[in-house]
C-alpha cells in the first residue's frame, strides 16, 4: 500500500501545479479585461493600436536564453549532486552514474540556450 501513494503524490502534485497556472492567467486575462470595460465606462478612448497591442503576447526579452539556460544548467547540477549523494549514500557508483545519465538531458538543454544566447544580436 505505501508503493500506492507515490504515483498518487506525483499525479496530484502536477495536478495542483497545472491548477495554479491556468487560474493566474485566467486572472490575468479576467484583470484586463475589466480594465479595458472601466476605460470604456469613464468615456475614454481606446485607439486601434492601444487593443491590438493588449492582444498581443508580451515580447520576449533578450536574456530570455541566459535564464533558460541557468536553470537548465541547475536541473542538470541538482540530478547529478542526487545521485552523488544517493551513491554515497548506498555506496553504489551506480547510481551516479544513472543520475549523471539523466542529467545529461537538462545539461545539453542549457548549453544549446547557452549558445543561442551567445550569439543572439543585442542592441547596445
Amino acid at each position: 500500500m505505501e508503493g500506492l501513494w507515490v504515483p498518487i503524490a506525483m499525479f496530484a502534485s502536477l495536478t495542483v501545479i497545472l491548477s495554479f497556472f491556468f487560474w493566474f492567467r485566467y486572472r490575468g486575462r479576467r484583470e484586463m479585461q475589466q480594465t479595458i470595460r472601466s476605460a470604456i465606462e469613464k468615456g475614454q478612448e481606446l485607439t486601434p493600436e492601444l487593443v491590438e497591442s493588449l492582444g498581443k503576447p508580451a515580447r520576449p526579452s533578450k536574456d530570455k536564453d541566459l535564464r533558460y539556460a541557468l536553470v537548465w544548467l541547475a536541473i542538470a547540477i541538482g540530478f547529478s549532486a542526487m545521485g552523488g549523494a544517493i551513491g554515497a549514500a548506498e555506496a553504489e557508483e551506480e547510481v551516479f552514474l544513472l543520475m549523471s545519465g539523466v542529467a545529461a538531458f537538462p545539461f545539453m538543454l542549457g548549453l544549446a540556450y547557452l549558445i543561442m544566447w551567445k550569439f543572439t544580436e543585442r542592441s547596445q
